[in-house]
């Protein structure tokens, strides 16, 4: 039996199998650098064999597109020859799912090369090195992340417009702002209870459920957890549940960070604290009205490196839409104290539960290079003691608003890339292998948008020039 590099186990799998016979297939997950899953089904006989020997995989499969199709200048296809590489589970992922028929499990999927050295084209491997490397500093980062998503009705309308879904409950239709409406939830109760019984199968804390600002639009809550990790894994695999269970009710959820035009896109915000190796977060003021200095330098560092960070927050052409003013989206690399209008929101909590909101990420993003990218980012402002500059009060999207002393948010997708291909610290951060990787990725897919001739061309052009 090979020693599993991921460290999961053959008991595992024996007690799962035993408590669950009515499994007959299981899909192994990973995630690639576009946030996508990619893997198989295999069957009940074979999971022991995934726990004893892992799984072979072609390397090609963490540099694809958007699409599925191979980025040559990714390095990962004929390099190598596309030879394989060997994934191994993900410990604690072993989960059933709520709903399938004939009854499946999941569990999620971690690469290696074949002498078990990590594949740093993995993004969580690549969000596990900056856990590790903080962890050499003396800290063990906790936290969770919030989804916000879209729930659309099947097909567009007249326009080439999302349509807002209707109530599951009862067919009602609304494409007003139902911010807050728990009747708006009411109608949607069949759904998120379905959900909530996925999320509750597979070890989730899935928790608070709103209706959010835009028609169509909710956000679910996940509880924070001190393994950094997991809150990571937690997001994928809710992520995975939302879109499974809205197809089981005719309905599509959508990721897109702006899928509704003159409404605010979905993000997905990330609370980070920063316990020490004995359980203390250092966030925690120790006088009152008095921010500990790791607390600025933290937010220091994530404002100095939020340009070059924007690509992986920003990922998408869409991804770009979502930032304008007086949306709920950061428009500048400020911060602020209980404050929705600035990128870094220091929330109001009790002071042991102190954190940083990191606002700027879509919902499209990779949530593992999202926390590899912020974890570096704290990382450089600690090791650095940069100063966040002066706190921004009231209005963050006003005119007058603070001036920040560290550069500005790229003004678009094409900027960013950019922006990330010359940045050393999106080098450290992601690793070099990554950062090639994603890159590449990024830029490929910016030429399939450019070369496209939309309906909006038309639209503009076809009797006007």
């Amino acid at each position: 039996m090979a020693l599993s590099p991921s460290g999961s186990s053959m008991e595992e799998a024996k007690a799962f199998l035993a408590a669950h016979p009515e499994i007959e297939a299981f899909d192994i997950l990973l995630t690639d650098s576009s946030g996508v899953g990619r893997g198989k089904i295999i069957r009940r006989e074979e999971l022991t064999g995934f726990y004893e020997h892992g799984r072979h995989l072609p390397t090609s499969l963490l540099g694809l597109d958007i699409m599925g199709e191979d980025v040559p200048e990714a390095g990962l296809l004929w390099e190598g020859g596309d030879g394989d590489q060997r994934a191994w589970p993900v410990p604690g992922t072993l989960v059933p799912l709520h709903g399938t028929s004939p009854a499946r499990g999941q569990v999620m999927m971690t690469v290696h090369h074949l002498d078990g050295g990590p594949v740093l084209a993995d993004p969580r491997q690549v969000m596990l090195r900056q856990v590790k490397a903080l962890e050499a500093e003396g800290f063990r980062p906790a936290g969770a992340f919030e989804l916000e998503f879209f729930l659309l009705a099947r097909g567009l309308d007249a326009n080439g417009k999302a349509r807002p879904a209707p109530a599951v409950l009862d067919g009602r239709e609304s494409s007003k702002t139902e911010v807050y409406s728990l009747d708006h939830l009411q109608g949607m109760e069949p759904l998120f209870s379905a959900i909530y019984a996925d999320a509750r199968g597979q070890g989730i804390p899935a928790e608070t459920v709103i209706s959010e600002f835009a028609p169509g639009q909710y956000e679910l809550t996940l509880h924070y957890r001190t393994d950094i990790m997991r809150a990571a894994d937690d997001l994928v695999m809710l992520k995975r549940i939302v879109r499974a269970q809205a197809r089981r009710f005719g309905l599509d959820a959508c990721f897109m960070a702006k899928p509704v035009e003159g409404h605010p896109g979905s993000g997905m915000h990330f609370h980070i604290s920063l316990p020490d190796l004995d359980g203390r977060n250092a966030f925690t003021e120790t006088q009152d009205g008095q921010w500990p200095a790791t607390l600025l330098h933290a937010l220091g560092g994530l404002a100095a490196t939020m340009s070059d960070g924007m690509l992986v927050f920003a990922p998408h052409a869409n991804s770009w839409r979502r930032f304008v003013a007086n949306a709920y989206a950061p428009v500048a690399p400020s911060w602020g104290v209980n404050n929705r209008s600035v990128a870094l929101r220091v929330p109001a909590s009790e002071p042991a539960a102190r954190r940083i909101e990191h606002r700027v990420a879509g919902v499209d993003a990779n949530p593992y290079l999202i926390a590899a990218t912020v974890l570096a980012g704290i990382r450089k402002g600690l090791t650095e003691r940069i100063d966040p500059g002066p706190e921004t009060i009231g209005n963050g999207y006003a005119d007058d608003r603070p001036a920040s002393p560290f550069p500005a948010m790229p003004e678009d997708w094409r900027s960013a890339i950019r922006a990330a291909e010359a940045s050393p610290f999106l080098k450290e951060a992601l690793g070099g292998e990554m950062h090639r990787v994603f890159t590449a990725i990024k830029r490929a897919e910016y030429l399939r948008v450019a070369r496209s001739v939309t309906e909006l061309d038309f639209r503009l052009y076809l009797h006007e020039v």
